[in-house]
């Protein structure tokens, strides 16, 4: 997949490169006209040196060509300039043979250079590699009343390597300064890019950092309006499945609330008839009426408590100050009945000293009482459980401990699922820990499950002293 800024980065970048390239064919193009435009000065000025060597006569032509003249022309021994003086139509009088002639499109006009493109086999091989050369040609009339008037034809040619070395020189130097400049433009659009998308990633960081129940609406007042237009697109979103979760809410805890009620009742009259009852089958049945009523009773109160701790519940952001150690031990005072019921071993290990920490503290008492409940109701008789309390940096942790068969390591993580056991065992209703991770992630923290020492399971809760608002 695609990104976005690597999609702007190539459609503003490629443009240039286009750019780019159509710069440096033009400036080929514009180079090699100026080269040709330097070297057929040159060869026009020759051409007419070359004419001024080559004198009309009453009865033909005068040539004043000294070696010394001669020299001045071919000085370059690496690029010697060619020429032909000549009277069409092929009486060749000095200079270079093979020469081609001008092309026959080319109208001639005395006194006037013509300038083309043609290849010189080079002399004496014949069979040597062509050369490809620029050719002037200048036509000139002779004689006068005495004889018939004649034309004759100058030739100075020089190789076309010159004008491409001066061409591809200017094209060097133009498009070196040319390259720096696209690079820092490119720098330019990669950084406007990354930076036109900022608003873009701050509202990506926004929604990864939020928990799954956190429906509070984005805020992105600096970004730009196509951003705000999606963001509040979001936001009416959230809102409207904030709505109906609120809906969901009030509807379990209503339900939830209005059955405690029946339950509490049905509990009552099966203790009284158990109480009763002297025939023996009709006390397992009452028996049984009892225990589920006891778990529907537990499960009603396990959906108010979750009701309460999911986000959108006013009590979940009710906080204030408590000691954390003096917490745990009244919860821990407040179960100790129920651990001795079980023939479980409830303790605390906490050192002296206050641990003091902002939190709602009737859901905190709500998750420590189910791990307390859990480590009580499947740990089994027989079982020692133990909380501790701690500090750690800028927070507080508390750990509960048992010594009873634990839970698999492959079903750690799954069991915070609602209505999910790690076992058959027990009448629980798999809400314990779920609500747990509820209440906890509520207040910024964090709950793991690990290995006890020497066997069992260890519940570690870390809670900051000072959660964000």
């Amino acid at each position: 997949m695609v990104s976005l800024h690597r999609k702007l980065l190539l459609w503003l970048l490629l443009p240039q490169l286009v750019l780019w390239v159509a710069g440096g064919f033009l400036t080929y193009r514009l180079a090699a006209t100026y080269a040709n435009r330097a070297i057929d000065a040159g060869l026009a000025q020759a051409s007419r040196a070359l004419l001024r060597q080559v004198k009309p006569i009453e009865q033909g032509l005068l040539i004043d060509f000294p070696r010394a003249a001669q020299d001045v022309l071919e000085a370059d021994p690496n690029d010697p300039l060619m020429y032909t003086v000549s009277t069409p139509p092929g009486h060749f009088i000095l200079g270079n043979e093979n020469l081609p002639a001008p092309p026959a499109r080319i109208e001639r006009k005395l006194d006037t250079p013509y300038f083309y493109d043609g290849e010189v086999v080079p002399q004496p091989d014949p069979s040597g590699t062509p050369k490809q050369m620029r050719i002037a040609a200048l036509y000139v009339a002779f004689g006068d009343i005495s004889a018939p008037q004649q034309t004759m034809l100058v030739q100075v040619a020089r190789s076309s390597a010159n004008r491409e070395e001066l061409a591809r020189a200017i094209l060097a130097d133009t498009l070196l300064p040319l390259s720096g400049l696209v690079l820092l433009m490119s720098v330019i659009v990669w950084a406007g890019i990354r930076a036109g998308l900022a608003p873009l990633a701050r509202l990506r960081r926004e929604v990864e950092s939020r928990a799954p129940g956190d429906l509070t609406p984005l805020k992105l007042d600096l970004a730009p309006s196509e951003l705000r237009s999606l963001a509040g697109a979001l936001n009416d979103l959230l809102a409207s499945v904030r709505h109906h979760v609120g809906a969901q809410q009030r509807f379990i805890a209503d339900a939830a609330h209005q059955l405690r009620t029946p339950l509490a009742g049905l509990k009552s009259q099966t203790k009284l008839a158990l109480e009763a009852a002297s025939d023996e089958a009709q006390r397992t049945r009452l028996d049984m009426v009892h225990q589920s009523a006891t778990r529907s009773a537990h499960l009603v109160a396990q959906l108010l408590t979750l009701a309460r701790a999911e986000p959108g519940a006013a009590a979940a952001l009710e906080r204030s100050r408590f000691d954390l150690h003096r917490f745990v031990r009244e919860v821990a005072a407040h179960l100790v009945p129920r651990a001795l019921r079980s023939g479980v071993d409830l303790g605390v290990d906490a050192p002296a000293g206050e641990i003091p920490i902002l939190a709602n503290a009737a859901l905190l008492r709500e998750a420590l009482s189910n791990l307390v409940d859990n480590a009580i109701r499947y740990a089994g008789r027989g079982a020692e459980v133990t909380l501790r309390v701690k500090e750690d940096g800028a927070g507080a942790v508390i750990v509960v401990d048992d010594n009873g068969p634990g839970i698999p390591a492959a079903d750690r993580e799954r069991v915070f699922e609602r209505f999910v056991r790690a076992t058959e065992g027990g009448d629980g209703c798999g809400l314990g820990l779920a609500i747990v991770r509820e209440i906890i992630e509520r207040h910024q923290g964090s709950v793991t499950l690990g290995d006890a020492e020497p066997h069992g399971l260890r519940v570690t809760i870390r809670l900051p002293r000072e959660p964000q608002p």
